[in-house]
């Protein structure tokens, strides 16, 4: 683990360490136990359901839950999507009646063409194929949302890029006016480096009001940026992008702080690896007197990254779990590379984990040489 946070450290050793990899699969050399045995193993949970169990076990031992998150992306064929459907599904099966898995989660782009999309946030005509796929596409996602209905259990869609993100929007807002009668089932996301998206969470929110159903809202800062940008620029019109990182820190505490001043409405999941932003959140539901136990405000982080903060939310209390991606170790590289990639730089996460990782190993040693004094030298 530290020598893999280690190369996270440095930018260049990384992006050479993902393009070998990527090489080496697309040319279908023998490299899948390495893989494995580093990246994979730091941030996923197996290859399928059963394989990621023990982990989930562990989590539990700790009173950290799972959220299991099937990570095959960038394929744009019937059979992929019908796959990654099933798949969903069976997380949620998983997940009936088991503490354990508080939550499930996909993404839409995994079960439909994210370019027909594209189309119809633009008002572009499509033709008949685009429509067969665009209605395909609907089906999928209702089977999701129905089969979480049906188990009771809650389900989070993550969030995606700008230019079809509108038309996820509507399909989960749709859902939630459904299914979010009695309590918060289905969850949709708002990525707070957008600087229009503190405003879209107050307008879900009025909705909901307006409608009579619960908003689920998961916050999260954002994984697009570069790829937002580029694309703004290339098109020319304006990036939805905040122009700075204390915008979207400031925006992401802002939409804490609605979140749980509207909690007779709102089901809050916080997905962020920043410290202030979980001291925040704690330092809220102790403020508005609730239990930290209320099943309408948990914090997220992904597997293998930030443990000191949640088990530490864990031990305080309050409601904790951690993505965990599964599927086949080749198939799931694009998604382990994208994590990689956002987690890393002097100023990420991954050096932060770097730092601490040496701190342990700092105290680790002292401990053992207090332990262990040298015997008097002649």
């Amino acid at each position: 683990m530290r020598v893999l946070f280690k190369m996270m450290h440095y930018p260049f050793l990384l992006h050479t360490g993902i393009r070998l990899a990527n090489w080496g699969l697309k040319w279908r050399l023998p490299i899948n136990g390495l893989i494995k045995s580093t990246v994979f193993e730091q941030f996923c949970g197996g290859e399928d359901i059963p394989s990621c169990r023990p982990k989930i076990e562990e989590l539990d031992r700790f009173g950290v839950g799972t959220i299991l998150d099937y990570s095959v992306e960038g394929k744009k064929d019937i059979p992929s999507f019908e796959r990654t459907k099933e798949q969903v599904i069976l997380t949620i099966r998983e997940g009936k009646n088991n503490p354990k898995l508080p939550f499930a989660v996909f993404k839409v782009s995994g079960i439909a063409n994210v370019d027909v999309l594209t189309k119809v946030q633009a008002g572009v005509m499509l033709d008949e194929e685009e429509k067969e796929a665009l209605a395909r596409a609907q089906r999928r996602i209702n089977e999701i949302f129905e089969s979480a209905a049906s188990a009771g259990v809650r389900i989070m869609v993550d969030g995606e890029e700008s230019w079809f993100q509108d038309v996820i929007d509507s399909w989960v807002q749709a859902a939630m006016a459904t299914y979010n009668r009695e309590t918060a089932i289905v969850y949709n996301t708002f990525q707070l480096y957008r600087h229009d998206m503190l405003r879209r969470l107050k307008d879900a929110h009025h909705d909901a009001v307006a409608k009579g159903y619960f908003l689920g809202a998961k916050l999260v800062r954002g994984a697009y940026m570069e790829k937002e940008r580029e694309r703004a620029k290339a098109m020319g019109y304006p990036s939805p992008i905040q122009p700075d990182k204390a915008a979207t820190d400031r925006d992401y505490d802002r939409a804490l702080q609605f979140c749980i001043n509207n909690k007779q409405r709102i089901f809050l999941v916080s997905g962020t690896h920043n410290e202030l932003s979980n001291l925040v959140l704690s330092e809220l539901v102790d403020l508005h007197g609730m239990k930290r136990s209320d099943p309408r405000v948990y914090a997220a982080q992904l597997y293998g990254m930030s443990d000191a903060i949640s088990f530490n939310l864990a031990s305080a209390g309050f409601n904790t779990a951690k993505y965990l991606p599964y599927g086949p170790v080749g198939e799931v590289l694009p998604y382990l590379s994208r994590r990689v990639e956002e987690n890393s730089g002097i100023a990420g996460q991954s050096s932060r984990e770097y730092t601490q990782i040496k701190k342990e190993l700092v105290r680790r040693k002292q401990r053992k040489q207090s332990a262990f004094p040298a015997i008097g030298k002649n």
